[in-house]
């Protein structure tokens, strides 16, 4: 149904899952200030993730929000009688509000009001299973909630102002943000020795010159299938947003040779910066990796795709991987017919057609990342000592799949080593003993 409001402009009422009867428990209107357009499709589907139900939107088209009101006065009648009607109990906008815009919002349409920023914290604090994990939306909710505290002391504020503006309701507005910058402190402290702990382990995994890959891409685009499709993990799958917050990494094998795979967090369009910054020591595994694999939703429509794409370029960049060598994987191709293929193929001519649900691709998926660490490797010949025997273990791990050949001087080894390793192994190069270096030099 659509309303004409004061100002001109359309409201659009949608009615949700839940009847007016008060079913779900949490029933949300949602609102936006749009240039233009009025697709809240992305906010509707956080919101389900959050497990609130959706019973109507309206969109005003503005160049930008209201400063104090984010919407415009007659707008904001509009919205009151549109979510009276709708049955709804809380506000939902689009985009994160200012404390003023929040509490102004509140106060004329007489409804609690969250905001995106708000949604996406509720839902990664239901996701959150590891202890990193719990402090880091943690941190980022208590940074988000910081500037905020004063609204919630608006039952004080009969004391007015003049005599009596130092009295208990001030005195407890700074002790709670003294809690609560002292509480923040200590998660930075504890996230920092985390990070610690994982750089530790990342050198690790340098020191053995494994390579490493990282799936990047919007949340929901199918990365933690994937990962489960190229190297037989088990990571839970289900089809809601922001279901990965911790990462996870597995060794897969292409041709022979060890890789590891790293899945991370998803991400998605106007992602909060303090979760970007709480999950820093998370994606810096996307960061850090030598090649990142962008996995996009193949299946979405052609303008929502170029949204992705983008959305998840400015995080990589915001997180310094922007220049990382990349591999664009177009996922779930088995929801498409003969004419989106032909129409990606084209509009995307470096992309990688595939799906993790059906196999189909993965071969090709796997060859492209294969090939994109080539020129990083060096063929040698090696004549190892019998006495070598942890050096040929070594080889074997790095090397994968190798040749060799057992002789009276020793193990004749062939294989494709990383520059780096293939340069502690000069020493025993058939190659130098050939131009009078190193122990088979005569």
């Amino acid at each position: 149904m659509q309303q004409k409001g004061r100002n001109g402009r359309t409201a659009e009422t949608t009615n949700g899952t839940a009847p007016r009867s008060g079913r779900a428990k949490q029933r949300a209107f949602c609102i936006a200030a749009l240039p233009d357009g009025d697709d809240l499709s992305e906010l509707r589907e956080l919101l389900r993730t959050a497990g609130v139900a959706v019973v109507g939107q309206s969109v005003q088209h503005r160049e930008a929000p209201h400063p104090n009101t984010y919407l415009g006065p007659g707008k904001l009648e509009e919205v009151k009688a549109l979510a009276k009607r709708a049955d709804a109990n809380v506000i939902a906008c689009d985009d994160e509000l200012s404390p003023r815009q929040e509490r102004n919002l509140e106060k004329e349409l007489g409804l609690p009001v969250v905001d995106r920023t708000t949604v996406i914290l509720d839902i990664f604090a239901g996701h959150a299973n590891s202890s990193e994990g719990k402090l880091q939306v943690e941190l980022a909710q208590l940074e988000y909630n910081l500037a905020r505290m004063r609204g919630l002391w608006t039952h004080l504020e009969r004391l007015g102002g003049g005599i009596g503006t130092r009295g208990p309701g001030e005195s407890q507005i700074e002790t709670d943000r003294r809690l609560a910058r002292d509480r923040i402190s200590a998660l930075r402290r504890r996230l920092e020795h985390v990070k610690s702990n994982r750089s530790v382990m990342r050198a690790e995994r340098t020191r053995a010159h494994l390579p490493q890959v990282a799936l990047a891409g919007y949340t929901n685009a199918g990365k933690s299938t994937l990962l489960n499709a190229l190297t037989d993990a088990e990571v839970g799958v289900r089809d809601r947003l922001f279901h990965t917050l911790d990462p996870t990494t597995r060794k897969m094998e292409i041709e022979g040779r060890p890789y590891l795979l790293t899945d991370t967090v998803g991400f998605i369009k106007k992602l909060p910066h303090q979760l970007v910054q709480a999950f820093g020591a998370t994606l810096e595994e996307t960061r850090v990796a030598d090649l990142v694999l962008h996995v996009v939703d193949a299946s979405a429509p052609e303008e929502e795709l170029d949204d992705m794409l983008r959305a998840v370029d400015d995080v990589l960049e915001e997180i310094g991987a922007g220049d990382n060598p990349r591999l664009l994987v177009l996922n779930k191709a088995d929801a498409l017919d003969d004419e989106q293929r032909h129409e990606l193929s084209i509009r995307h001519r470096d992309g990688i057609l595939v799906s993790a649900r059906t196999g189909e691709g993965l071969d090709e998926l796997r060859a492209k990342v294969a090939e994109s660490f080539a020129a990083r490797l060096r063929a040698v010949e090696l004549l190892l000592p019998f006495s070598e025997g942890g050096r040929l273990a070594e080889l074997h791990d790095v090397a994968g799949d190798l040749e060799r050949e057992d002789t009276a001087e020793g193990v004749r080894v062939s294989a494709l080593l990383p520059v780096e390793v293939a340069e502690r192994f000069e020493r025993w190069s058939l190659a130098a003993a050939r131009n009078g270096h190193g122990p088979h030099a005569e």
